[in-house]
């Protein structure tokens, strides 16, 4: 005679990658669709996960970057039908929220800042600072366009033109992303692709976010109080700490610190 057992479920698991960083600016905490790759791959593929949540907090970064990881993570979602939950810490903005947008469902924080649905080119000019200095710039090159928006020569109003149709272009795909994401959730009557940002109740009202609420208690009301959790993050190298690299990480801190202290953080 045999002993029958029960056939016994594992708990849901839910894999959580955490994303943490400008996008695309070069630093260790930088996010990049080549360094993210293998982390996402192993997040949606490895021990059946119920869904994947995404620790999210970035002030943006590179358009092109936040567009690749955004599709990365929709691409491994489809291939793998895991559902995709986002959830903010303090800011989601800009290329931020294009990765953000990725999801199947939003959640944040109270206090978390969203949106900026923009894009922005800043610079700097010096012609002024160098010819009282005495020193004369020469520049050479080989098409019209080729020393567009230098900073060490005056402005170009046709350059300054030129410039507005890349950035109103890049809008546009940044619009269409988001309209294609969130769909019929978006408030039509509101404006939302100013550059704006709100909080996360007026968002939630806006429909550029799905609701309030933390990563833990939204996802044991999802799959239960048994569900696991999985952590995936990057690790920093050990050869990293050194020489050069250090002196690179800290040019990217300040950038990273300026892009944060846009959003008052």
């Amino acid at each position: 005679m045999k002993l029958r057992l029960p056939f016994l479920k594992n708990p849901p698991l839910v894999s959580v990658v955490r994303l943490t960083g400008t996008i695309g600016l070069g630093g260790r905490n930088s996010l990049n669709d080549a360094t993210l790759a293998p982390l996402l791959e192993k997040a949606f593929r490895r021990g059946k996960p119920a869904a994947v949540a995404i620790e999210l907090n970035s002030p943006g970064g590179s358009p092109v970057q936040s567009s690749l990881i955004a599709a990365r993570i929709r691409r491994l979602a489809e291939e793998t039908g895991v559902p995709v939950h986002v959830f903010v810490e303090d800011v989601a903005a800009s290329g931020g929220y294009w990765i953000a947008a990725a999801a199947d469902e939003i959640c944040a924080d109270p206090s978390s800042i969203l949106g900026s649905i923009g894009v922005i080119s800043s610079g700097f000019g010096a012609h002024i600072f160098l010819a009282r200095q005495g020193v004369e710039r020469r520049v050479y090159t080989a098409g019209a366009s080729k020393s567009m928006l230098d900073p060490f020569r005056p402005e170009n109003p046709e350059d300054v033109e030129r410039l507005k149709h890349l950035l109103d272009d890049l809008h546009q795909n940044f619009i269409a992303h988001v309209k294609a994401r969130r769909g019929d959730k978006l408030d039509g009557a509101a404006d939302l692709f100013t550059g704006e940002i709100w909080l996360a109740q007026r968002a939630v009202q806006l429909g550029l976010i799905d609701g309030i609420g933390h990563l833990k208690p939204k996802m044991q009301e999802r799959f239960g109080k048994k569900v696991q959790f999985r952590r995936y993050g990057l690790r920093r190298p050990l050869w990293s700490r050194f020489g050069a690299q250090l002196a690179q990480d800290a040019l990217a801190g300040i950038e990273e610190r300026a892009a944060y202290a846009r959003f008052g953080l």
